[in-house]
């Protein structure tokens, strides 16, 4: 896992705009009340992505799966808090079951992306506990001569 599909992420924000015009639509308290709720998890979700978009800016574009593992652990589980409520609160605040089914398939693919970071990131320490690849494979140091030349 080198890259974050920002597409789909910006797509995915997208989508939650959509989500809070159509809670608007609702009855006026019912409204506010999803609304509100709607846009703390949307404010919860874009501080993780801040902190992925982060990472991959310190590392030239590219995602380190050491730092992005708890990064993006902690976005799938911001999803999944949002997913539990959108589900509960479906008829509630009048969601789309489109809408619903597309949050869900966005979610499944951030904890894919986790899992695959994760995994990844524990090949890495790994490797790093047992000397890395690099040290078998790295010749033994050469001695200088010594004393005049």
């Amino acid at each position: 896992m080198s890259r974050l599909d920002f597409a789909a992420v910006r797509l995915f924000a997208l989508s939650l705009i959509a989500l809070a015009g159509l809670a608007a639509l609702a009855p006026s308290a019912q409204a506010q009340s999803c609304n509100e709720d709607i846009a703390a998890f949307g404010q919860k979700r874009n501080a993780a992505i801040q902190a992925l978009n982060a990472i991959s800016k310190a590392h030239g574009g590219k995602l380190d799966p050491v730092a992005a593992c708890p990064a993006l652990k902690n976005l799938s589980a911001v999803e999944a808090q949002m997913g539990a409520y959108l589900a509960k609160n479906k008829e509630w605040c009048n969601i789309p079951d489109d809408f619903l089914n597309n949050f869900k398939e966005g979610t499944g693919r951030t904890s894919g992306m986790a899992k695959q970071a994760c995994d990844l990131a524990a090949k890495v320490k790994q490797m790093q506990q047992n000397g890395g690849m690099g040290a078998a494979a790295a010749p033994p140091p050469v001695k200088l001569p010594a004393g005049p030349l």
